[in-house]
């Protein structure tokens, strides 16, 4: 197939899948794919998200950012590596990179019913009770999102439609809100200090509730950076490290950044709320015999998700 530069992510809508025709499955499931193989991302409408539920998110998550920093550090606990909790601010730095972010996050990680003896559990600030709730509906609407959008997946893969099904029910799957904090000095900053530096995601697919603000870009096969702008009742999803590994490269999993807004913006804040979609640790994720052939030998080495995502924490800066 031949390479696609796109100039903006392609519209998908989820219904067409779920509730739509047998042609119009099987159209979301090519476009869907051939999405995945040129630029690893799409924005999809119809996710479940809705507007109230949105909303009320979105100032919990303002509303607990806005507390003072001794009292958010009371939620950071060093030693889960950041999986669950408070994460301070430039803890986390892109692979590769000396220089945290200029980002603060919380972790928010699967409800009791499907909590595993080896998850952490959550933790909850008690300065903003409505925080739980409202994280909480979010992660299992983006859960259930997110298997729609792996049985698509699956299908392009030619796999069995449900291949995914059992692998992200009790997986390690974390929701993240963000804020990226104002800058009221920017001569004060290391001068490589960006929002969220060029990073690939580490799970399987990563679904985006649409930010507070512009600054997000997709780096394009041709070295180009484009601006990713969904609609406001859209999501952004993207492909991540584990499932490019999983299938030898054939789906991209993209770089992409925040970047700074401009200087008379940078006393502003920006928040978003990714949820990355992570499967049980004892997942393999070896390439897959389909997506091995002469002209694409096997790439990546054997490693289970649980390995890789330990890998990639130790990377980061999150665990030691």
């Amino acid at each position: 197939m031949a390479e696609i530069l796109f100039d903006e992510i392609p519209s998908l809508d989820l219904a067409d899948f779920t509730d739509g025709t047998p042609e119009q499955k099987k159209a979301f499931v090519a476009k869907l794919g051939e999405a995945y193989t040129n630029i690893g991302f799409v924005s999809i409408k119809n996710h479940g998200l809705s507007d109230v539920l949105t909303k009320n998110l979105y100032e919990s998550v303002e509303k607990f950012f806005r507390l003072p920093d001794d009292v958010k550090k009371q939620y950071e606990i060093v030693e889960l590596a950041g999986q669950r909790g408070y994460i301070s601010k430039g803890r986390e730095k892109a692979k590769g990179r000396n220089t945290g972010d200029l980002k603060e996050f919380y972790h928010v990680g699967q409800p009791p019913k499907n909590q595993r003896e080896d998850y952490p559990e959550n933790i909850w600030p008690d300065e903003v009770p409505e925080f739980e709730k409202y994280t909480s509906e979010a992660y299992l609407t983006l859960l259930q999102a997110g298997v729609h959008m792996l049985r698509a997946i699956a299908l392009y893969l030619d796999l069995p439609e449900n291949y995914f099904d059992d692998k992200v029910k009790e997986g390690n799957s974390i929701l993240r809100p963000i804020h990226y904090f104002p800058i009221e000095d920017p001569d004060s900053l290391p001068p490589d200090a960006v929002r969220a530096a060029e990073h690939g995601d580490i799970n399987l697919i990563t679904l985006l509730m649409g930010a507070s603000a512009d600054g997000l870009q997709v780096l394009r096969r041709d070295g180009k950076w484009i601006p990713i702008t969904a609609l406001p009742e859209q999501i952004v999803v993207n492909v991540g490290d584990m499932l490019e590994r999983h299938t030898n490269g054939k789906l991209k999993s993209t770089i992409h950044r925040v970047v700074n807004p401009p200087r008379e913006l940078m006393h502003t804040s920006r928040f978003s709320i990714p949820f990355f979609m992570h499967p049980v640790s004892e997942m393999d994720l070896t390439c897959l015999e389909n997506c091995i052939d002469d002209e694409h030998p096997k790439a990546f080495e054997d490693i289970t998700a649980g390995e890789f995502l330990d890998e990639r924490l130790k990377e980061i800066g999150l665990k030691a």
